[in-house]
Protein backbone atom coordinates (compact mmCIF):
# COMPACT_ATOMS: atom_id res chain seq x y z
CA UNK A 1 0.00 0.00 0.00
CA UNK A 2 1.35 3.42 -0.93
CA UNK A 3 1.75 6.05 1.82
CA UNK A 4 -0.61 8.96 2.26
CA UNK A 5 0.19 11.64 -0.31
CA UNK A 6 1.78 9.27 -2.82
CA UNK A 7 3.15 9.92 -5.43
CA UNK A 8 4.18 13.20 -3.83
CA UNK A 9 6.69 15.23 -5.82
CA UNK A 10 9.70 14.10 -7.86
CA UNK A 11 13.26 14.79 -6.71
CA UNK A 12 16.16 14.13 -9.07
CA UNK A 13 19.58 13.26 -7.67
CA UNK A 14 22.31 11.78 -9.85
CA UNK A 15 20.27 9.94 -12.47
CA UNK A 16 17.70 8.68 -9.95
CA UNK A 17 14.22 10.13 -9.71
CA UNK A 18 12.90 9.74 -6.19
CA UNK A 19 9.43 10.52 -4.87
CA UNK A 20 9.13 12.52 -1.64
CA UNK A 21 6.15 13.91 0.32
CA UNK A 22 7.02 17.58 -0.17
CA UNK A 23 9.23 19.58 -2.52
CA UNK A 24 12.94 19.54 -1.66
CA UNK A 25 15.02 22.72 -1.81
CA UNK A 26 18.24 21.60 -3.47
CA UNK A 27 20.05 24.77 -2.39
CA UNK A 28 19.51 23.98 1.28
CA UNK A 29 22.59 23.28 3.36
CA UNK A 30 22.74 21.81 6.85
CA UNK A 31 21.43 18.85 8.81
CA UNK A 32 17.96 17.41 8.46
CA UNK A 33 15.52 17.66 11.35
CA UNK A 34 15.10 14.78 13.76
CA UNK A 35 11.35 14.68 13.27
CA UNK A 36 11.22 15.18 9.51
CA UNK A 37 8.92 12.27 8.71
CA UNK A 38 9.81 10.93 5.28
CA UNK A 39 12.59 13.46 4.93
CA UNK A 40 15.34 13.61 2.36
CA UNK A 41 18.28 15.87 3.10
CA UNK A 42 19.63 17.46 -0.11
CA UNK A 43 22.74 18.61 1.76
CA UNK A 44 23.86 14.96 1.75
CA UNK A 45 23.71 14.60 -2.05
CA UNK A 46 27.49 14.85 -2.41
CA UNK A 47 27.89 12.28 0.34
CA UNK A 48 25.68 9.89 -1.62
CA UNK A 49 27.45 10.60 -4.92
CA UNK A 50 30.80 9.69 -3.38
CA UNK A 51 29.19 6.57 -1.91
CA UNK A 52 28.08 5.38 -5.36
CA UNK A 53 31.54 5.95 -6.85
CA UNK A 54 33.37 4.21 -4.02
CA UNK A 55 31.07 1.21 -4.09
CA UNK A 56 31.61 0.96 -7.85
CA UNK A 57 35.39 0.93 -7.37
CA UNK A 58 35.60 -1.26 -4.27
CA UNK A 59 33.21 -3.91 -5.58
CA UNK A 60 35.85 -4.64 -8.20
CA UNK A 61 38.89 -4.34 -5.90
CA UNK A 62 38.71 -4.91 -2.14
CA UNK A 63 35.37 -6.76 -2.40
CA UNK A 64 36.06 -8.37 -5.78
CA UNK A 65 35.65 -11.93 -4.52
CA UNK A 66 32.33 -11.28 -2.73
CA UNK A 67 29.46 -12.56 -4.88
CA UNK A 68 26.71 -11.25 -2.60
CA UNK A 69 27.70 -7.98 -0.99
CA UNK A 70 25.74 -7.89 2.27
CA UNK A 71 24.96 -4.20 2.76
CA UNK A 72 23.15 -2.21 5.42
CA UNK A 73 21.82 1.29 4.78
CA UNK A 74 21.15 2.16 8.41
CA UNK A 75 18.99 5.19 9.15
CA UNK A 76 17.96 5.14 5.50
CA UNK A 77 14.97 7.56 5.69
CA UNK A 78 13.15 7.41 2.32
CA UNK A 79 15.92 5.30 0.81
CA UNK A 80 17.56 7.57 -1.74
CA UNK A 81 21.06 6.18 -1.05
CA UNK A 82 20.03 2.57 -1.72
CA UNK A 83 18.09 3.58 -4.81
CA UNK A 84 21.08 5.43 -6.21
CA UNK A 85 23.20 2.30 -5.67
CA UNK A 86 20.65 0.21 -7.56
CA UNK A 87 20.15 2.68 -10.41
CA UNK A 88 23.58 4.23 -10.94
CA UNK A 89 25.97 1.33 -10.42
CA UNK A 90 26.72 -0.96 -13.38
CA UNK A 91 24.14 -3.75 -13.44
CA UNK A 92 26.82 -6.38 -12.79
CA UNK A 93 27.67 -4.69 -9.48
CA UNK A 94 24.18 -3.63 -8.44
CA UNK A 95 22.93 -7.22 -8.89
CA UNK A 96 25.49 -8.39 -6.32
CA UNK A 97 24.07 -6.14 -3.60
CA UNK A 98 21.88 -7.59 -0.87
CA UNK A 99 20.69 -4.50 0.96
CA UNK A 100 18.89 -4.10 4.25
CA UNK A 101 17.38 -0.65 4.70
CA UNK A 102 16.65 0.29 8.30
CA UNK A 103 14.95 3.22 9.98
CA UNK A 104 12.76 3.92 13.02
CA UNK A 105 10.32 6.11 11.07
CA UNK A 106 7.53 4.05 9.53
CA UNK A 107 6.30 6.95 7.41
CA UNK A 108 9.74 7.28 5.82
CA UNK A 109 9.87 3.53 5.21
CA UNK A 110 6.48 3.56 3.48
CA UNK A 111 7.88 6.06 0.99
CA UNK A 112 11.02 3.93 0.66
CA UNK A 113 9.00 0.80 -0.16
CA UNK A 114 6.88 2.59 -2.74
CA UNK A 115 9.97 4.07 -4.40
CA UNK A 116 11.63 0.65 -4.52
CA UNK A 117 8.72 -0.87 -6.46
CA UNK A 118 9.95 0.99 -9.52
CA UNK A 119 13.49 -0.44 -9.33
CA UNK A 120 14.31 -3.59 -11.35
CA UNK A 121 16.58 -4.82 -8.53
CA UNK A 122 14.26 -3.79 -5.71
CA UNK A 123 13.70 -7.46 -4.86
CA UNK A 124 17.27 -7.58 -3.52
CA UNK A 125 16.34 -5.08 -0.81
CA UNK A 126 14.61 -5.69 2.52
CA UNK A 127 13.09 -2.75 4.39
CA UNK A 128 13.07 -3.07 8.18
CA UNK A 129 11.58 -0.81 10.81
CA UNK A 130 13.78 -0.93 13.86
CA UNK A 131 16.83 0.25 15.74
CA UNK A 132 19.91 0.15 13.50
CA UNK A 133 21.99 -1.02 16.46
CA UNK A 134 19.97 -4.21 16.66
CA UNK A 135 20.00 -4.75 12.91
CA UNK A 136 23.78 -4.32 12.76
CA UNK A 137 24.20 -7.39 14.95
CA UNK A 138 21.76 -9.52 12.95
CA UNK A 139 24.49 -10.78 10.58
CA UNK A 140 27.96 -10.09 9.16
CA UNK A 141 28.22 -7.21 6.67
CA UNK A 142 30.50 -6.34 3.78
CA UNK A 143 29.31 -2.73 3.53
CA UNK A 144 27.97 -0.68 6.42
CA UNK A 145 26.69 2.86 6.03
CA UNK A 146 26.21 4.82 9.26
CA UNK A 147 24.50 8.17 8.75
CA UNK A 148 22.89 9.23 12.05
CA UNK A 149 21.51 12.52 13.23
CA UNK A 150 24.41 13.72 15.35
CA UNK A 151 27.27 11.59 16.60
CA UNK A 152 27.97 8.10 15.21
CA UNK A 153 29.58 6.94 18.47
CA UNK A 154 26.60 4.85 19.65
CA UNK A 155 26.98 2.73 16.51
CA UNK A 156 30.74 2.36 16.08
CA UNK A 157 31.42 -0.63 18.33
CA UNK A 158 28.43 -2.52 16.96
CA UNK A 159 29.43 -1.78 13.38
CA UNK A 160 32.98 -3.02 13.89
CA UNK A 161 31.74 -6.12 15.67
CA UNK A 162 29.36 -6.87 12.78
CA UNK A 163 31.82 -6.68 9.88
CA UNK A 164 32.73 -9.69 7.78
CA UNK A 165 36.40 -10.66 7.59
CA UNK A 166 36.82 -7.76 5.19
CA UNK A 167 34.31 -4.93 4.98
CA UNK A 168 33.87 -1.25 4.21
CA UNK A 169 32.37 1.05 6.83
CA UNK A 170 31.28 4.61 5.99
CA UNK A 171 30.67 6.88 8.96
CA UNK A 172 28.97 10.27 8.87
CA UNK A 173 29.03 12.70 11.80
CA UNK A 174 26.86 15.80 11.92
CA UNK A 175 28.07 16.81 15.39
CA UNK A 176 30.58 19.03 13.62
CA UNK A 177 30.69 21.62 16.39
CA UNK A 178 31.96 18.97 18.76
CA UNK A 179 34.48 17.34 16.41
CA UNK A 180 35.90 20.69 15.27
CA UNK A 181 36.45 21.86 18.84
CA UNK A 182 33.70 24.48 19.14
CA UNK A 183 31.75 22.39 21.68
CA UNK A 184 34.47 21.14 23.99
CA UNK A 185 32.20 19.30 26.43
CA UNK A 186 30.58 16.98 23.87
CA UNK A 187 33.96 16.44 22.18
CA UNK A 188 35.55 15.32 25.43
CA UNK A 189 32.49 13.33 26.50
CA UNK A 190 31.89 11.49 23.23
CA UNK A 191 35.38 11.16 21.77
CA UNK A 192 37.74 11.71 24.72
CA UNK A 193 39.63 14.33 22.74
CA UNK A 194 40.30 18.01 22.30
CA UNK A 195 40.64 20.01 19.07
CA UNK A 196 42.37 23.34 18.71
CA UNK A 197 40.25 26.04 17.03
CA UNK A 198 42.53 26.82 14.12
CA UNK A 199 42.40 26.50 10.33
CA UNK A 200 42.87 22.71 10.55
CA UNK A 201 40.10 22.13 13.09
CA UNK A 202 37.93 20.18 10.64
CA UNK A 203 40.86 18.06 9.50
CA UNK A 204 41.62 17.42 13.18
CA UNK A 205 37.95 16.48 13.65
CA UNK A 206 38.19 13.94 10.83
CA UNK A 207 41.28 12.50 12.48
CA UNK A 208 39.52 12.29 15.86
CA UNK A 209 36.73 10.36 14.14
CA UNK A 210 39.24 8.03 12.48
CA UNK A 211 40.92 7.43 15.83
CA UNK A 212 37.55 6.55 17.36
CA UNK A 213 36.93 4.08 14.53
CA UNK A 214 40.41 2.56 14.96
CA UNK A 215 39.93 2.09 18.71
CA UNK A 216 36.47 0.55 18.23
CA UNK A 217 37.83 -1.80 15.57
CA UNK A 218 40.75 -2.86 17.77
CA UNK A 219 38.37 -3.85 20.55
CA UNK A 220 36.98 -6.47 18.17
CA UNK A 221 40.33 -7.68 16.76
CA UNK A 222 40.02 -5.56 13.64
CA UNK A 223 42.16 -2.93 11.98
CA UNK A 224 41.12 -0.01 9.78
CA UNK A 225 42.64 1.45 6.62
CA UNK A 226 41.25 4.91 5.73
CA UNK A 227 39.91 5.14 2.19
CA UNK A 228 38.45 8.66 2.12
CA UNK A 229 38.04 11.46 4.67
CA UNK A 230 35.89 14.48 3.78
CA UNK A 231 34.57 17.60 5.47
CA UNK A 232 31.46 18.65 3.57
CA UNK A 233 29.71 21.71 4.92
CA UNK A 234 27.70 20.52 7.95
CA UNK A 235 29.11 17.01 8.32
CA UNK A 236 32.30 14.97 8.47
CA UNK A 237 32.55 11.62 6.71
CA UNK A 238 35.18 8.89 6.82
CA UNK A 239 35.17 5.61 4.92
CA UNK A 240 37.47 2.83 6.11
CA UNK A 241 38.38 -0.68 5.05
CA UNK A 242 38.07 -3.04 8.02
CA UNK A 243 40.02 -6.30 8.21
CA UNK A 244 40.08 -8.94 10.92
CA UNK A 245 43.62 -8.92 12.30
CA UNK A 246 44.72 -9.36 15.90
CA UNK A 247 48.21 -8.25 14.96
CA UNK A 248 46.88 -5.09 13.33
CA UNK A 249 44.58 -4.43 16.27
CA UNK A 250 47.50 -4.75 18.67
CA UNK A 251 49.36 -2.05 16.75
CA UNK A 252 46.47 0.40 16.31
CA UNK A 253 47.98 2.96 18.69
CA UNK A 254 50.94 3.35 16.32
CA UNK A 255 48.62 5.47 14.16
CA UNK A 256 47.15 7.55 17.01
CA UNK A 257 48.75 10.58 18.58
CA UNK A 258 48.67 14.36 18.71
CA UNK A 259 48.68 17.35 16.38
CA UNK A 260 50.80 20.22 17.68
CA UNK A 261 50.49 23.80 16.39
CA UNK A 262 53.55 26.08 16.32
CA UNK A 263 55.86 23.25 17.41
CA UNK A 264 59.29 23.66 18.92
CA UNK A 265 62.48 22.33 17.36
CA UNK A 266 62.40 19.59 19.96
CA UNK A 267 58.93 18.62 18.70
CA UNK A 268 60.27 18.50 15.13
CA UNK A 269 63.08 16.13 16.07
CA UNK A 270 60.69 13.93 18.08
CA UNK A 271 58.29 13.77 15.12
CA UNK A 272 61.13 12.79 12.78
CA UNK A 273 62.33 10.13 15.23
CA UNK A 274 58.78 8.71 15.38
CA UNK A 275 58.49 8.62 11.58
CA UNK A 276 55.72 11.24 11.58
CA UNK A 277 57.83 13.81 9.77
CA UNK A 278 60.42 13.08 7.05
CA UNK A 279 64.10 13.71 7.86
CA UNK A 280 64.24 16.48 5.28
CA UNK A 281 62.12 18.63 7.64
CA UNK A 282 64.94 18.75 10.20
CA UNK A 283 65.87 22.31 11.12
CA UNK A 284 62.50 23.76 10.12
CA UNK A 285 59.44 24.52 12.23
CA UNK A 286 56.19 23.93 10.33
CA UNK A 287 52.81 25.31 11.35
CA UNK A 288 51.67 21.87 12.50
CA UNK A 289 53.11 18.42 13.03
CA UNK A 290 52.10 15.07 14.47
CA UNK A 291 53.54 13.45 17.59
CA UNK A 292 53.07 9.86 18.80
CA UNK A 293 50.58 9.07 21.54
CA UNK A 294 53.44 8.37 23.95
CA UNK A 295 54.64 11.97 23.68
CA UNK A 296 51.90 13.23 26.05
CA UNK A 297 52.52 16.96 25.43
CA UNK A 298 52.68 18.96 28.65
CA UNK A 299 51.45 22.20 27.06
CA UNK A 300 47.95 21.25 25.92
CA UNK A 301 46.97 24.72 24.62
CA UNK A 302 48.47 24.06 21.15
CA UNK A 303 47.48 20.41 20.96
CA UNK A 304 44.67 18.48 19.27
CA UNK A 305 44.02 14.82 19.94
CA UNK A 306 44.22 12.00 20.50
CA UNK A 307 43.69 11.66 16.77
CA UNK A 308 44.70 9.61 13.73
CA UNK A 309 48.24 10.49 12.65
CA UNK A 310 48.44 8.29 9.56
CA UNK A 311 47.38 8.73 5.95
CA UNK A 312 43.72 9.74 5.66
CA UNK A 313 42.87 8.18 2.31
CA UNK A 314 43.75 5.53 -0.24
CA UNK A 315 45.23 6.95 -3.45
CA UNK A 316 43.66 4.33 -5.73
CA UNK A 317 40.19 4.84 -4.26
CA UNK A 318 40.53 8.62 -4.42
CA UNK A 319 41.56 8.51 -8.08
CA UNK A 320 38.30 6.69 -8.85
CA UNK A 321 36.37 9.75 -7.63
CA UNK A 322 37.07 11.87 -10.69
CA UNK A 323 34.82 14.53 -12.15
CA UNK A 324 34.35 12.45 -15.28
CA UNK A 325 33.25 9.41 -13.26
CA UNK A 326 30.85 11.56 -11.25
CA UNK A 327 29.30 13.00 -14.42
CA UNK A 328 28.79 9.55 -15.93
CA UNK A 329 26.63 8.28 -13.05
CA UNK A 330 24.28 11.20 -13.75
CA UNK A 331 23.66 10.27 -17.38
CA UNK A 332 25.16 9.07 -20.61
CA UNK A 333 27.40 12.10 -21.02
CA UNK A 334 26.46 12.36 -24.73
CA UNK A 335 25.13 15.89 -24.44
CA UNK A 336 27.52 18.78 -24.98
CA UNK A 337 25.70 20.71 -22.24
CA UNK A 338 26.44 19.77 -18.64
CA UNK A 339 23.27 19.17 -16.62
CA UNK A 340 22.71 20.59 -13.15
CA UNK A 341 23.07 17.10 -11.69
CA UNK A 342 26.42 16.66 -13.37
CA UNK A 343 27.53 19.99 -11.90
CA UNK A 344 26.47 18.87 -8.42
CA UNK A 345 28.25 15.56 -8.89
CA UNK A 346 31.48 17.17 -10.09
CA UNK A 347 31.43 19.55 -7.14
CA UNK A 348 31.10 16.60 -4.76
CA UNK A 349 34.44 15.16 -5.91
CA UNK A 350 36.32 18.34 -6.79
CA UNK A 351 40.08 17.91 -6.32
CA UNK A 352 39.79 14.44 -4.75
CA UNK A 353 41.27 12.47 -7.66
CA UNK A 354 44.23 14.84 -8.03
CA UNK A 355 44.80 15.10 -4.29
CA UNK A 356 45.41 11.33 -4.35
CA UNK A 357 48.86 12.10 -5.79
CA UNK A 358 49.83 13.86 -2.53
CA UNK A 359 47.66 12.12 0.06
CA UNK A 360 50.82 10.62 1.57
CA UNK A 361 52.21 14.10 2.24
CA UNK A 362 52.74 15.19 5.83
CA UNK A 363 51.80 18.84 5.28
CA UNK A 364 48.23 20.07 4.74
CA UNK A 365 48.63 23.82 4.42
CA UNK A 366 45.74 26.30 4.59
CA UNK A 367 47.07 29.18 2.52
CA UNK A 368 45.11 31.87 4.40
CA UNK A 369 47.17 30.97 7.48
CA UNK A 370 50.58 31.35 5.85
CA UNK A 371 50.87 35.18 6.09
CA UNK A 372 50.10 35.16 9.80
CA UNK A 373 52.62 32.40 10.47
CA UNK A 374 55.43 33.53 8.16
CA UNK A 375 54.71 37.26 8.12
CA UNK A 376 54.06 39.66 5.26
CA UNK A 377 51.99 39.61 2.11
CA UNK A 378 48.62 38.16 1.32
CA UNK A 379 47.59 34.51 1.08
CA UNK A 380 48.98 32.73 -1.98
CA UNK A 381 46.97 30.69 -4.45
CA UNK A 382 46.83 27.02 -3.42
CA UNK A 383 47.12 26.05 -7.09
CA UNK A 384 50.23 28.18 -7.64
CA UNK A 385 51.84 26.83 -4.47
CA UNK A 386 51.14 23.25 -5.56
CA UNK A 387 52.44 23.88 -9.08
CA UNK A 388 55.56 25.54 -7.71
CA UNK A 389 56.34 22.64 -5.41
CA UNK A 390 55.77 20.14 -8.22
CA UNK A 391 58.21 22.05 -10.40
CA UNK A 392 60.74 21.51 -7.59
CA UNK A 393 60.21 17.75 -7.82
CA UNK A 394 57.80 17.25 -4.93
CA UNK A 395 54.28 15.82 -4.78
CA UNK A 396 51.74 18.57 -4.22
CA UNK A 397 48.06 19.08 -5.05
CA UNK A 398 45.20 21.39 -4.20
CA UNK A 399 43.19 19.77 -1.43
CA UNK A 400 39.49 18.87 -1.29
CA UNK A 401 39.50 20.43 2.19
CA UNK A 402 36.89 23.10 2.89
CA UNK A 403 39.51 25.86 3.24
CA UNK A 404 41.83 27.04 0.41
CA UNK A 405 44.70 24.61 0.90
CA UNK A 406 47.20 22.23 -0.61
CA UNK A 407 48.76 18.94 0.47
CA UNK A 408 52.41 18.09 -0.12
CA UNK A 409 55.36 15.90 0.82
CA UNK A 410 57.78 18.80 0.29
CA UNK A 411 60.06 19.91 3.14
CA UNK A 412 58.65 22.81 5.12
CA UNK A 413 61.72 24.82 4.14
CA UNK A 414 60.73 24.48 0.47
CA UNK A 415 57.22 25.72 1.25
CA UNK A 416 58.69 28.75 3.03
CA UNK A 417 61.11 29.50 0.19
CA UNK A 418 58.35 29.29 -2.41
CA UNK A 419 56.08 31.54 -0.35
CA UNK A 420 58.77 34.15 0.22
CA UNK A 421 59.98 34.18 -3.40
CA UNK A 422 56.62 34.05 -5.18
CA UNK A 423 56.12 36.61 -7.92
Amino acid sequence: MDPHGWPGVPYLEGSTEHRVPIAVDRSRRGPAGKDGGGFLNPAMSGNRTRSVLMLKHLANSSLRGVQKIQTIDSMCATGIRTRRWLNELPRAIASRLRVKMCDMNENALEWARSNLRHDPLGHNVSVIRGDARRELLSQGWHWIDIDPYGSPMPFLDLAMQATARRAVVSISATDTAALSGSSRGPLKRRYGAQVRLDSLKHDSGLRVLLAAAAVAAARHDRVITPLLSVWDSHHLRVTVLVDKSKRGANAHQDSIGWRVASPSQKDVELAIEAGLLPPHDSGSTPMHLMLPLSASPSDRSNVSGPLWTGIMGNAEVMRSLSGEAASLICGSGDSALETNEQKYARKAVRNIAKEANAIHGTHLVVTDSLPGFLGGGGPPSPLKMAEGLKSMGHSAEVSHYGEPSFRTDAPWSSIVDLYENRV
